[in-house]
């Protein structure tokens, strides 16, 4: 029976852990700073806030070392907070000293700690809960899943086979999702840690600063990143430098753009299909088929309540959300939330298909439909949809979906907007939505 697993898999001090602008983080001074920040941390609820991801990794190595769990809430609001400090003050760990007039403590995680005589992996118990994740809030409030470290570890190894990575020696890995959402988690941090890997610690937003931090990173490169984050770079007039791999998840990905981000940086795509319940579950190449194939060791079964799936580093047996068809040979293709499907007066559609073709109008640069709050789930009397189209009326757009969905899924109303407030995986907060719709929210610039 395993009873620990290494904190990191890097064997010797003068590995290369992390990149910072260009200079190189070793794993001897990794090792140093996870220790000193151990030694100062306090007895409250630890909440990793950090935006730098090398600062996030030594969080989350120190409170391991100090046998801790961190919480990883899915945004910095004092909505979020607040809900997180029902169970006492909490300590925010954080990039820099920050000045605050709250209950909390705030810790400054810092760095360039005078490396320890010896280099010595530390090993933590494989069953001590490690972090709790929470979910993004998009249609509800945040509900916190617990993660052991034997599970996290598990996860992120069942990922390097699945990508075909257990041959690489090396590979520098540049994320713009967050470290706190569970892909951002899996697929930079944890990939790293437990392969020996590298990753960039910044989280560039903007296609300029990707393109940039992607260029200073060593090949072989790996981009993990979301549908608008990829969406936005391959509309971007400047040309990307080279990957060798592109990840995506957070939402399925349109073939079409998956084939031209291929072009652009000359890299075969992946897409990793997952929740914060189970971690991740399957991958496929999405320019070759459509079908998705389960992570090694995960069993996927039916019943009358849905689609379940245990095994492997799933903790239990866990009910997806989703609407699954499971094939033969073991693959399955997905077909949605169970909860974006809608009926209206007895025709059958989902809010993923009517988002697709909401967006393929063109000159419409993103939207979404919406099911209002007096709808029920499965059955509604009405949608909206709220679009970003500059130039384009609502008219417009209606005429055009006219041409594409039946009449009764057309958007009652549709509203036009700058920009949709999206968080900084690209998902977007129903409760942000509803305020947009009825007006009591401006349109985010």
């Amino acid at each position: 029976m395993l009873t620990d697993e290494p904190l990191f898999a890097h064997r010797n001090a003068d590995t290369p852990f992390a990149f910072d602008r260009g200079w190189i983080i070793t794993a001897g001074q990794y090792l140093a700073d996870v220790m000193s920040l151990a030694a100062r941390l306090p007895a409250a609820p630890l909440l990793n806030l950090c935006i730098d991801r090398y600062r996030f990794a030594v969080a989350l190595g120190a409170a391991l070392v100090a046998e801790r769990t961190v919480l990883l809430p899915p945004d910095r609001t004092p909505v979020t907070l607040e809900a997180l400090r029902n169970q006492g003050a909490l300590a925010l760990l954080t990039d820099e000293a920050e000045r605050h007039d709250g209950p909390d403590t705030i810790v400054a995680v810092t760095t360039g700690s005078d490396p320890a005589p010896g280099f010595t992996v530390p090993r933590i118990a494989a069953d001590h809960p490690a972090v709790v994740l929470f979910t993004s809030g998009t249609t509800g409030t945040p509900v916190g899943t617990g993660k052991t470290w034997r599970s996290l570890c598990r996860s992120a190894r069942a990922e390097a086979t699945a990508l075909g990575l257990t041959d690489r020696s090396r590979l520098s890995i540049l994320g713009t999702v967050p470290a706190q959402h569970s892909y951002g988690l899996e697929s930079t941090v944890l990939l790293a840690l437990q392969m020996g890997f590298a990753f960039d610690a910044s989280k560039p937003l903007f296609p300029a600063d990707v393109r940039d931090a992607l260029a200073r990173l060593p090949r072989p490169r790996l981009l993990v990143t979301t549908p608008v984050h990829l969406r936005a770079l391959c509309e971007d007039p400047v040309a990307p430098p080279p990957a060798d791999l592109l990840l995506s998840a957070t939402a399925p990905l349109d073939t079409t753009l998956a084939r031209r981000a291929e072009t652009q940086f000359d890299a075969p795509l992946a897409e990793i299909y997952g929740c914060s319940e189970a971690g991740q579950i399957a991958t496929r190449r999405t320019t070759e088929n459509p079908a998705w194939r389960p992570m090694d060791d995960l069993r996927m079964t039916q019943d009358h309540a849905g689609t379940w799936i245990d095994g492997g580093h799933v903790p239990g047996r866990v009910l997806l959300a989703d609407v699954i068809d499971l094939r033969p040979d073991g693959t399955f293709l997905l077909h949605g939330r169970a909860a974006d499907l809608v009926n209206i007066a007895g025709k059958r559609s989902s809010l993923s298909h009517l988002n697709h073709h909401l967006n393929a109008v063109p000159g419409v640069t993103d939207g979404v439909f919406v099911i209002p709050d007096d709808g029920n789930v499965g059955t509604v009397t009405r949608l909206s949809a709220i679009a970003v189209a500059p130039g384009l009326t609502a008219d417009a757009i209606l005429a055009a979906l006219r041409e594409r969905l039946d009449p009764v899924f057309l958007p009652r109303p549709l509203r036009l907007v700058d920009r949709l407030p999206r968080n900084a995986t690209g998902k977007l907060q129903r409760r942000q939505l509803l305020a947009l719709l009825a007006g009591d929210e401006e349109s985010p610039r």
